[in-house]
């Protein structure tokens, strides 16, 4: 007769086999090459764009010299006189002539061939001096793109492995498996083994996805901006982490209650929404303080709302902390729900088992 594993051992044997059987799956490979090459990519072009900074080439007589050289975003040729600065613009080697006039208010005067060079004038006016009271500690289309990355990752990484755990669930359901599996493996270790086995594969993309980004931005010289979503990155990690556990025990649970493949989509529609929710949110309210603050301490949004609030600087040292220990409470909270309702439903097939049945004491 066959003896059950320890609880251990049953554990790290599912968990073993779930990880097996995910790297041999090509789609899956395929699938996260294509996403690491996205990520590479992103940080190539990110790069390119940033040092790619258009520069206006001008020439320079006298007092200008010294005036444009302060200038951004322009690159001075030094003239002896303002015929020199001319004949410089006449033959294409700068795109315009800057020579000092006492007349103008400026005391300077432009000189182009057929069209004054885009933004030359700009560069040159004089603007008041603005003080905010509230400045944005991180430039609003960098922050956006942020929360781009931030949630598309947690979405497609969640909706993979908490699908995988679904499907993978209700197979062994339909096809009677399961009948043969808990004669030998405890419940509670079946459950366990697919949430670790899966979590550790999400866990290890994200891994890969945060190194990668950080080789391409040190490669391409990005160290500020490195230095900036470094710290955002790292939460995210770690709030990852925990927090696919939370959505993969209620991918278990809610697959559990069905008996088809067909009705996989229904039964786990409320964690899909709890995955799809944050996603959205983050996008349109990246720069929102009371939504983001809120997200950062519900447990199933602060993956991505508490990383976006550390990049944006808004957030307290401790506050992270803070959202990670209620992170924490409910995940254990939701992972003991969970086995109750994979216990009691597993062995049910035919029509779908009700939740207060799930939920009840066997």
């Amino acid at each position: 007769m066959t003896r059950p594993l320890g609880m251990v051992a049953a554990v790290r044997l599912v968990a073993g086999r779930e990880i097996r059987m995910k790297l041999r799956s090509k789609a899956f490979l395929i699938a996260t090459g294509v996403l690491m090459l996205l990520v590479v990519a992103a940080v190539v072009v990110g790069g390119i764009a940033g040092s790619s900074e258009s520069t206006t080439k001008v020439a320079a007589t006298g007092a200008a010299i010294e005036q444009l050289r302060a200038v951004p975003g322009l690159e001075v040729t030094k003239a002896s006189d303002a015929a020199s600065a001319e004949g410089l613009v006449r033959s294409g080697e700068v795109e315009a002539a800057v020579i000092p006039d006492p007349s103008t208010a400026l005391g300077l005067t432009v000189v182009a061939l057929e069209a004054v060079p885009g933004g030359l004038v700009q560069l040159l006016s004089v603007s008041p001096s603005v003080e905010l009271l509230e400045p944005p500690t991180q430039n609003p289309f960098l922050a956006y793109l942020a929360a781009i990355g931030f949630g598309i990752i947690f979405f497609v990484s969640a909706m993979t492995f908490g699908m995988t755990i679904a499907q993978s669930v209700v197979e062994e359901k339909q096809t009677r498996i399961i009948e043969i599996l808990m004669s030998t493996v405890p419940v509670r270790a079946l459950l366990a083994g697919k949430i670790l086995g899966n979590s550790a594969l999400a866990f290890g993309q994200i891994l890969a996805i945060g190194g990668l980004a950080a080789i391409g931005m040190a490669a391409t010289r990005q160290e500020l901006l490195l230095g900036d979503i470094g710290p955002a990155l790292a939460w995210f990690v770690v709030f990852f982490l925990f927090g696919f556990v939370l959505l993969a025990a209620i991918y278990s649970a809610t697959a559990a209650l069905v008996s088809r493949q067909e009705d996989v989509g229904t039964a786990t529609a409320p964690a899909t929404y709890l995955v799809m929710i944050p996603y959205f949110l983050v996008i349109f309210f990246f720069d929102n303080p009371l939504v983001l603050g809120i997200m950062s301490y519900v447990p199933f949004s602060a993956p991505v709302g508490m990383p976006m609030r550390v990049f944006l600087g808004s957030a307290e040292w401790w506050e992270p902390l803070v959202s990670l220990a209620v992170l924490l409470v409910s995940t254990a909270l939701v992972v003991l729900l969970g086995a109750r309702m994979y216990s009691n439903s597993l062995l049910r097939t035919g029509a779908r088992v009700r939740l207060r049945e799930a939920l009840g004491s066997r």
